[in-house]
């Protein structure tokens, strides 16, 4: 109104802001001093330039100062002056900001000012947030689904706003008439955010900082976004334009509004969906060619079979081949992209023994079930936190919370330790059992308990050879242990707290962990430090896989996304959101391009990694899964879960005929077959034991684990 636009104008004038003078004259067309215009030629002023406008305002009504930002706004506004902030427009292409005050009838210049503050009126919160919550609520129901994403940010950020600027009254009667509107997966987040009531509540929250500083991302189509403009700029709701503009990030696609169910199924992370530039990247999923060697012609096989996985130390006859030599994978990594270590004899002998087991490998299938043999530790009054076996099958160890570390043998072959330096130099190096001589035999037992670590134990690791043990603490190291003296050779230390879980790369040499800190660490056993740090998670890291390739790392974590990152160059190449609890277990396919992850949320979602989309949903158990396992040649997935049972699904089945075209993979628009209940081919109940492991041995029989829990 003519009253505000004169007392701005004298404002500048007083404080020689001139050019500031000139570009508002020009832009309210009041050439020299004739204050002729009016508030309606304001705020129609040329496009592409912040329009600022006053409504007339009456006895104590509210005066919203109108900003309408329009995108492309360039070029200097008026500087900042001592009350009112403005932000300069080039930037963001944002403008002025602004929110309502209340003003008497005359306009006093630092009230029109103090109108574009950064916060609004805080008893109008309320009304905003009620009045945008209609405006959708009545849109159609194409674009209903798609807007209603707006709510939970909206809400967190509005309210973090009030108690940031101390209306504590506000803040909580804002809180208790809109907290029940969202979505139940925010339960958890809304408790944490309630117990914020004052600024300096939230200087220690750090999940709470980070939703202010990171976007919250909404993907939303071209049509419901500009209806939403639209509405904001006509209702010249600045406080929630100027959130949407500064706290969220819309990624807009062209075509068709997604449906209320193609929304729920990606939704729920605590930083929103992931943006679709996130999952554009080339991943080498496939796997990398196999060394040839040549495999001993073998007559006598029983003979090498003692125990499953021991192979008779015996020397290869020369005469055979029998490597696969199976083409390069077009998806592969180059074979020399990151450096793997070199296969040593041990190692080779043990390949053998694998393609050996490998012919004898049970073909599952919805016809054919594993057999499944659980390990149920009884009396385990120290708390079971982890386990793992090796990859023959020849041993099993488990984490406690007493941070003990307990490894067992499960074949007829006890644990034995290496002789003494003394005992050594005894020995006959030549002979051709040197490997059985060097071994100790009044130490073999069938248990060894590793001491070291000052906390529970949550995460285990046995390297591929089965030389080596990593185990990961809530003391913020991990240990690597040898398995030959049975003792600490190592503690790594570069978390700071506790360690959730830790596991050694498919080609040894390499491991990684995560942890409470956030960030996931790639390390190398011959050095102390970290040779990667994959920092990105808003929470912990809460489990850790690497690729059958090892060229990548899935992370899961308590932010509810699970990220894919590069071991190369340590860059996150996926980010995977839809699941609605924290994220506690991970299995990559057997050929590299799946992974399976399983949560709080008792689902278990399937990823193709290749074009980074969610292709299945697997619903059944009732409480968090803490195992996920492929069968050997990728036919079965079983799943276990603290709600006591073991589920096996077909994997086959789940992955056929996926619509993975160009369209779907551009605007994620997928359409998940509710088909879990055929997917489903077996659940198996334990008494009263949540599942912690599962592990399909060489010839695909199913070793589950779990602590038996008495109440």
């Amino acid at each position: 109104d003519r009253q505000t636009l004169v007392a701005v104008l004298q404002f500048l004038r007083r404080s020689n802001l001139r050019e500031s003078e000139e570009i508002l004259r020009r832009e309210a067309r009041l050439l020299g001093d004739d204050l002729g215009g009016s508030a309606a030629t304001v705020a129609s002023s040329s496009p592409g330039v912040a329009a600022v406008a006053a409504v007339p305002p009456g006895k104590g009504e509210t005066c919203t100062g109108a900003v309408g930002s329009l995108p492309g706004a360039g070029g200097r506004l008026l500087p900042a002056g001592r009350q009112g902030t403005f932000r300069d427009a080039g930037s963001q292409g944002s403008a002025l900001v602004g929110g309502g005050v209340v003003v008497e009838d005359q306009p006093d210049v630092s009230a029109v000012l103090s109108a574009y503050n950064q916060q609004g009126d805080p008893t109008l919160y309320e009304e905003y947030y009620s009045g945008l919550k209609h405006f959708i609520e009545c849109s159609l129901d194409c674009h209903r689904a798609e807007l209603s994403q707006l709510f939970y940010p909206l809400f967190v950020h509005m309210y973090l706003e009030l108690v940031y600027n101390q209306h504590e009254s506000e803040a909580k009667s804002f809180f208790e008439r809109f907290h029940g509107d969202q979505e139940c997966y925010y339960q958890d987040d809304l408790r944490v955010l309630s117990s914020l009531t004052k600024k300096e509540h939230m200087k220690g929250n750090e999940t709470m900082l980070d939703f202010r500083t990171s976007k919250f991302v909404l993907r939303i189509s071209r049509d419901s976004y500009q209806l939403l403009k639209r509405h904001l700029q006509e209702k010249q709701n600045n406080q929630i334009w100027n959130i949407v503009q500064e706290h969220l990030y819309i990624d807009i696609f062209d075509g068709m509004p997604r449906s209320k169910q193609q929304i729920d199924a990606m939704v729920g992370s605590l930083a929103g969906e992931a943006k679709r530039e996130a999952n554009k990247a080339k991943v080498f999923f496939g796997l990398l060619k196999e060394p040839e060697f040549d495999v001993p012609l073998d007559d006598e096989d029983e003979e090498g079979e003692n125990e499953e996985g021991k192979p008779k130390k015996k020397k290869p006859k020369k005469d055979s081949v029998g490597s696969k030599s199976k083409k390069q994978d077009p998806n592969a990594p180059p074979q020399n992209r990151i450096p793997l270590p070199e296969l040593k004899d041990s190692d080779k002998l043990d390949k053998v023994m694998n393609m050996k087991e490998a012919a004898r490998r049970v073909r599952l299938g919805p016809e054919c079930l594993p057999s499944i043999c659980f390990y149920t530790f009884l009396n385990a009054y120290q708390g079971l936190t982890a386990v793992d076996i090796t990859d023959d099958s020849s041993m099993i160890v488990g984490g406690f919370a007493d941070s003990t570390v307990r490894v067992w043998s499960v074949t007829p072959k006890k644990l034995r330790s290496v002789k003494t330096a003394a005992d050594l130099s005894l020995i006959d190096k030549e002979s051709d059992d040197v490997l059985e001589r060097i071994m100790d035999e009044k130490t073999a037992s069938e248990l060894k308990i590793l001491y070291g670590h000052s906390g529970p134990v949550y995460g285990t690791s046995f390297s591929p050879d089965r030389n080596y043990l990593l185990s990961c603490s809530e003391d913020g190291t991990v240990r690597l242990w040898s398995l030959q003296t049975f003792t600490c050779l190592v503690g790594y230390k570069g978390h700071n707290y506790p360690v959730w879980d830790t596991q050694f790369s498919p080609y040894g040499y390499y491991f990684v962990s995560g942890g409470h800190d956030r960030v996931a660490r790639l390390w190398a056993t011959d050095h102390y430090q970290p040779l990667r740090i994959f920092a990105g998670h808003l929470a912990d890291v809460t489990c850790t896989r690497f690729h059958p390739n090892s060229n990548y790392i899935a992370t899961g974590s308590a932010d509810r996304t699970v990220r894919l990152w590069d071991v190369l160059n340590g860059n996150c190449v996926r980010i995977f959101t839809g699941h609605k609890g924290p994220i506690h277990s991970l299995a990559f396919s057997p050929n590299g391009r799946f992974l399976a992850t399983g949560a709080t949320d008792g689902r278990v979602l399937l990823w193709d990694i290749g074009h980074g989309l969610m292709v299945g949903e697997l619903k059944g158990h009732t409480d968090t899964i803490y195992a996920l396992r492929f069968s050997r040649d990728g036919e079965i997935l079983a799943s276990g879960s603290m709600d006591n049972t073991v589920r096996l699904w077909d994997a086959v089945k789940a992955f056929e005929d996926l619509e993975t075209d160009d369209f779907t993979t551009a605007t994620g628009h997928i359409n998940l077959p509710e088909n879990s209940q055929d997917l489903l081919l077996g659940t198996y109940m334990t008494k009263s034991t949540p599942v912690v492991h599962l592990h399909f041995t060489r010839r695909n029989l199913l070793l589950a684990a779990g602590a038996y829990s008495s109440q």
